[in-house]
């Protein structure tokens, strides 16, 4: 997605949430549009360089999720990692290594994603429940830790 179109969808959720969207969520935003993955608040301050004291970055975060502007995962040792929420970037799924913490995007190709969906419409189903979406997340080791 243009960044520019990103901002303005952005901004416009969080007016709608009575929150300003300050330089510094602006620069959050920035450095999570460039992450290949969810980021942890340590990694999201070293990726932008130190340039937000920690404790702003932490309320940023919190904000913006309540927001739904971003989505938290509650991972691998207890680390929440932070990546922008589906409605600005499309559907997605994680690798989750087990080892590092680390965290990848991937994207199933259509079949497969069909495949996934009607799975998850049965398993839900089988439970007397509706599924409204789904997020599968898949634990292992990455290339480094293997």
């Amino acid at each position: 997605m243009k960044s520019s179109l990103m901002e303005q969808q952005v901004r416009m959720r969080l007016e709608q949430h009575h929150v300003r969207y300050t330089k510094g969520r602006q620069r959050v935003i920035a450095a999570l549009s460039r992450a290949v993955g969810p980021r942890s608040a340590a990694e999201l301050h070293n990726d932008m360089g130190g340039s937000m004291p920690v404790s702003s970055l932490y309320r940023s975060l919190a904000v913006m999720a309540d927001a739904d502007v971003l989505a938290p995962h509650h991972g691998a040792k207890a680390i929440t990692r932070y990546e922008l929420a589906e409605w600005l970037m499309g559907h997605h799924h994680h690798l989750v290594c087990v080892a590092c913490g680390g965290v990848d995007d991937v994207a199933f190709p259509p079949d497969l994603e069909a495949t996934l969906e009607r799975l998850v419409s049965r398993v839900a189903g089988s439970g007397n429940f509706t599924a409204t979406g789904h997020a599968l997340e898949i634990d292992g080791r990455c290339t480094d830790c293997a």
